[in-house]
């Protein structure tokens, strides 16, 4: 069967709102392609990753072998979670919502780009949260060092939960460009043709996100807003969708004809924007990056390798 596939996306959240949505329409129009979620769709499927544990995602590159899928066209590095309360830990010690979004994913790409195509997309689903300008009603992203968002000082760590959250999608638009300025590089040197986008599929009620809100907050958020979502558009923002509609749009960052080639820049929706005035600032950019290949590194040889220093 696997033979009949030509390449292997990867979608991570994928078993549920955005990220099931995205999975089955990249599905439903690349025949083609294994996409790698969990579904019943022909040629969806599933393999378990905990993206809070770097010792289970290191198992999981030991999977993506064993299953000898073709090579990778497309990571949609989707997953995310909120803890509005008291700050929580993953097991490695990492502020959790940074640690599943950032350092889980960066770990991933890190493990699996020996296996990208060498024409490839990766895309991450950021948040219109990381720009202070937008006026979401998070608290305010504010980078000072990739070291403080992972192990935050006490002010920041016992402050409002949800500020990890637009701190974590501020550090997925600086991971992007980070990424797109290496994927240059590789691109002019070996003729491959990598590219990465950001993307913020806007305001979704009804999305697992709020699985650790409040009860009234849950209640409102799974039974009342997905009901008026026309009307949350003409009081609040355009850019407020149906898991569906945000669903098909990053799907077309995977796979979408029109956007072929696009690389380092940050999509609201369907349309390219300008992200947050920080985001842009390649001091912040490269201290991630260097913070980032540092810690998920186990030593010297691996720092060189998921540094790309071997391919630039």
């Amino acid at each position: 069967m696997l033979a009949a596939f030509k390449h292997s996306m990867l979608v991570t959240g994928g078993t549920q709102g955005l990220g099931y949505y995205t999975a089955l329409e990249i599905a439903r129009n690349s025949p083609s392609t294994q996409v790698v979620i969990a579904s019943r769709q022909h040629n969806l499927k599933f393999l378990k990753l905990d993206l809070s544990s770097l010792t289970a995602v290191r198992k999981f590159r030991q999977t993506w072998e064993e299953n000898n899928l073709p090579p990778i066209s497309a990571l949609v590095f989707n997953a995310a979670l909120q803890f509005p309360g008291e700050i929580e830990y993953t097991e490695d010690g990492f502020e959790k919502t940074y640690g599943i979004s950032h350092v889980g994913h960066s770990l991933l790409f890190a493990l699996l780009h020996p296996y990208l195509a060498d024409e490839a997309r990766v895309v991450i689903t950021s948040s219109g949260t990381h720009d202070p300008a937008q006026k979401t009603g998070l608290p305010d992203a504010v980078y000072r060092s990739a070291g403080n968002l992972a192990h935050p000082p006490a002010k920041l760590g016992n402050g409002p939960g949800r500020q990890h959250y637009s701190n974590t999608k501020l550090s997925n638009v600086l991971y992007t460009y980070a990424l797109n300025r290496r994927f240059n590089k590789i691109n002019r040197k070996s003729g491959k043709h990598w590219a990465v986008t950001a993307f913020d599929p806007g305001l979704m009620p009804g999305t697992g996100l709020a699985r650790d809100a409040t009860p009234l907050e849950r209640f409102l958020w799974y039974w009342i807003l997905p009901h008026i979502i026309p009307l949350l558009r003409m009081l609040f923002s355009e850019n407020v969708h149906s898991p569906q509609d945000s669903g098909a749009s990053l799907a077309r960052l995977a796979v979408g004809d029109d956007v072929k080639g696009v690389s380092g820049v940050y999509f609201e929706g369907r349309r390219e924007i300008k992200s947050s005035q920080d985001s842009y600032v390649e001091s912040k950019q490269e201290d991630l990056w260097i913070w980032t290949v540092n810690t998920i590194a186990s030593d010297e040889e691996e720092k060189i390798n998921f540094a790309l220093e071997d391919l630039l």
